[in-house]
């Protein structure tokens, strides 16, 4: 069966076993004629136009025949055929029917679409409301700009098929599905007056970043910030099968979605499918008012129930209904193209003219291409409500106050955890800017040592009776998906965000990372969206200190999955004690449209530079720490790097030991806090220029670099870079279990012991005195390292003092 095999469209769910009286909890409207006759006759003008337009844009060129003033021949029929029907009909619906109750109300809305590929609907709707003109002047509300957009849509140079930045209005892409509800959710946090309409496809409803984004609700504080009105469209089908949700009936999604603490509205009623919706979104918007009066008035509603629309109808609505003794409208077959062969087929090509022609055209448009009156009498009249023009999806950056982080700094030459130091510098961030920075967090903030920030702000978990109402800046939920969404929501929007996390669990939102990046790499070059904040994520909890999780919590991968974006996007830090993590905190925070990764330590650590040193080597990137190098690193024989901060802590250990045990060796020792540097010149931004990487790392001596990360991923970024025979890399090894910390480091062979034989080895092919003794001394550093993990298995924990801070003789 490689498709689904369906004898009859829109096929009904089986009954469930659930008792009718669930039906009781589903919300009952009286819809009959609940719209004027001009309000109905505009909304399905409305909707044929914008239908026509979406339909129209799949299937013909520039052959100006778009309103088809004649009879379509092949010659009409784009050679390629992109595009996605099956879900047009409904996002056409809901937009117009909000833009009906903008144009009423003066509702501060967005429109926020999961199902991605339906480009095609929104784009004739921004270009109905004449948005797409605003931004894109080519676009004009006529025929020439009409014949524009529809030869245009999804041909090299055109508008793609899916949402993406270059859609007014758009806050979100949907090439990955899963995430238009947490988004929509992080565009309300803070913004009071806005509606944002989630149409959640029934297809992307079985995904599980939203199955846990349907909680988002309960951490929106009413009093404080917008509402999201999810409207779940379940037409029934995917590319070729159908839908869980699809499958369900009335009971079974009133039960699951009543049980979650909604109020379930299910919209079905075909025959009157418009009143039916406009008093359903009616309803549902006067029931966010009432949850939103109550909670500003001092009088909150305790765990309100929020509305939900549940918008079933046939997918492909309007569409044709059988071609081929296929079944197209209310099946799979609408869901891409429903008649591929209109450029070759006669059959095909007639149904796509009785297709095209039953939207009469004719009485939509003038001649002269503009949409009549009747069309036009649901849009706003005022430009800035209209759903393509809302300055929160383009233009609502606010930049961030940042205290001075050198108050936050520690004194040189003590011990401090890069956490805590930065969690009392985000202390001062949140009392400086309360409405428009927050934290996303999966419920490891006190774990991660952040927790200083509760000193002056809560968690904002709205079902929590210590946690409600307090205007919380923290949102801890174990979604890495929800938060990710969130802080995309919020920062697309305007504001700033954090995601701190374990290390090994960034990885979760990879993929929506690097989706969230293509959408920030398109807004850049589309000259109309101006910058917005850059996604922050600390990494902490990270391999190298997991001694009591184990081998399941060690994973530094995410690290890779940001150098591999386009490097003008891409920033990885690893600094190397608190002083520079402060530093490096403050420029992400007020740092716009990257994707900025830091990578720290929550344990105490050796604080090696004051302030003034840290800004200085933050700004370079990179720099040759002299205390711990011979004559201050001058003429070495080998240079010793470290990327990271227990990397760097060993390397400086080993640094040490080479005093006592190697010391004609020359030793240069550089830290590198900013990874991009190493990518060769012009590679990226902040590449080191080929002099001054020469002078940082030598033009020939032996290099032994010393990294957090994988080895491959620095294989990767120094490539190009000239005599590359002389390095050698330790980092993560995936090797680990529930031990000590200085025993991961052995497993993994970036322990000092190793870095010191590594020195050795290297420095010896250069310097005859190292060569004479470097088989004994290395012989004998690998049986120091034995017996330091003999110890550890015979005591079951680190030596005292393996991680004081080295002192060189």
């Amino acid at each position: 069966m490689p498709a689904q095999i369906i004898s009859q469209p829109n096929p009904p769910a089986d009954p469930s076993l659930l008792p009718d009286s669930t039906l009781d909890y589903a919300i009952k409207l009286d819809t009959k004629d609940y719209l004027s006759p001009e309000e109905l006759d505009g909304i399905r003008k409305f909707r044929r136009a914008a239908d026509y337009i979406a339909a129209a844009m799949i299937f013909l060129n520039n052959t100006s025949n778009v309103l088809l003033e004649r009879d379509l021949t092949h010659d009409n029929i784009k050679p390629r055929l992109l595009g996605h029907w099956g879900t047009c009909p409904g996002l056409v619906m809901v937009y117009a029917h909000l833009n009906r109750i903008v144009r009423k109300t003066g509702l501060d809305a967005l429109y926020v679409v999961g199902p991605g590929h339906g480009a095609p609907a929104i784009l004739s709707c921004l270009w109905l409301e004449d948005s797409l003109s605003t931004f894109f002047p080519e676009y004009t509300q006529n025929l020439a700009g009409l014949q524009k957009l529809i030869s245009s849509f999804s041909v090299p140079g055109g508008f793609p098929s899916h949402i993406n930045a270059q859609t007014p209005g758009a806050i979100h892409e949907g090439g990955e599905l899963g995430y238009a509800l947490s988004v929509s959710f992080g565009a309300v946090m803070d913004n009071p007056d806005l509606v944002v309409a989630c149409v959640v496809g029934d297809g992307e409803a079985e995904t599980g970043p939203t199955a846990a984004a349907w909680h988002a609700y309960k951490y929106i504080d009413p009093a404080e910030s917008g509402a999201v009105l999810p409207i779940l469209h379940v037409n029934g089908f995917k590319i070729s099968e159908r839908t869980i949700y699809g499958v369900m009936d009335d009971k079974e999604i009133t039960a699951l979605f009543t049980g979650y603490g909604y109020q379930v509205r299910i919209i079905s009623d075909l025959p009157n499918l418009d009143n039916d919706l406009a008093a359903s979104m009616e309803w549902a918007l006067a029931e966010i008012k009432k949850i939103q009066t109550a909670a500003r008035t001092g009088k909150p509603i305790i765990k309100p129930r929020w509305p939900m629309l549940v918008l079933r109808t046939p997918k492909g609505l309007s569409g044709p209904k059988m071609i081929n003794g296929e079944i197209i409208e209310g099946s799979f077959h609408s869901h891409q193209v429903p008649l591929p062969g209109a450029k070759t087929s006669d059959e095909e090509l007639a149904a796509l003219q009785d297709w095209l022609s039953s939207y009469k055209p004719q009485e939509l448009f003038t001649p002269q291409g503009v949409p009549i009156d009747a069309v036009l009498s649901v849009i706003p009249d005022v430009n800035t409500k209209k759903l393509g023009q809302k300055k929160e999806s383009y233009a609502a950056y606010t930049p961030l106050l940042t205290p001075e982080w050198m108050d936050n700094c520690v004194e040189k030459g003590t011990q401090e955890s890069c956490m805590k130091a930065i969690g009392r510098f985000l202390k001062e961030v949140i009392n400086k800017n309360p409405k428009t920075f927050r934290i996303f967090s999966p419920d490891e903030l006190v774990s991660n040592k952040l927790d200083a920030v509760f000193d002056v702000t809560g968690r904002n978990f709205q079902w929590d009776v210590a946690a409600r109402g307090q205007g919380g800046r923290i949102v801890e939920i174990l979604s890495e998906h929800t938060c990710q969404g969130m802080l995309q929501g919020y920062t697309l929007t305007g504001r700033t965000g954090l995601f701190p996390s374990y290390e090994a669990f960034l990885g979760i939102v990879h993929t929506m990372m690097v989706q969230y990046s293509k959408f920030s790499k398109m807004a850049v070059e589309t000259s109309w969206r101006q910058p917005c904040g850059s996604l922050n994520y600390i990494e902490t909890s990270t391999w190298t200190r997991q001694e009591h999780n184990g081998f399941s919590h060690q994973n530094p991968s995410f690290i890779g999955a940001v150098l591999n974006l386009k490097p003008t996007f891409a920033r990885v830090y690893l600094p190397p004690d608190a002083n520079c993590f402060l530093s490096t905190i403050s420029h992400c925070l007020r740092a716009k449209n990257y994707i900025n990764l830091m990578v720290g330590s929550k344990q105490p650590t050796p604080v090696w530079l004051s302030p003034e040193e840290a800004d200085q080597h933050c700004i370079a990137g990179a720099s040759v720490w002299k205390f711990a190098s011979v004559d201050d690193g001058v003429n070495p024989d080998v240079v010793l790097v470290g990327i990271g901060v227990e990397m760097t802590f060993e390397v400086i250990a080993a640094a040490a030991l080479l005093r006592i045990h190697a010391p004609e060796l020359r030793v240069r020792v550089v830290n590198v806090t900013d990874l991009m540097i190493l990518l060769d010149t012009g590679l990226h931004p902040h590449s080191l220029s080929h002099e001054a990487f020469k002078s940082l790392f030598t033009e020939d001596r032996p290099i032994h670099f010393n990294y957090h990360g994988y080895p491959i991923e620095l294989k990767g970024l120094l490539f190009g870079r000239p005599n590359l025979d002389r390095i050698t890399i330790d980092g993560y090894a995936e090797e680990g279990t529930t031990t000590s910390p200085f025993d991961m480091m052995i497993s993994n062979h970036t322990d000092r012991f190793s870095v010191a034989i590594n020195a050795i080895s290297g420095g010896a092919t250069v310097n005859a005195a190292v060569a004479a003794y470097a088989h004994e001394k290395c012989s004998y550093l690998r049986h120091l390292k034995q017996k330091e993990r003999d110890y550890i298995y015979t005591n079951g924990k680190d030596h005292d003092g393996i991680f004081d801070t080295p002192v060189f003789n």
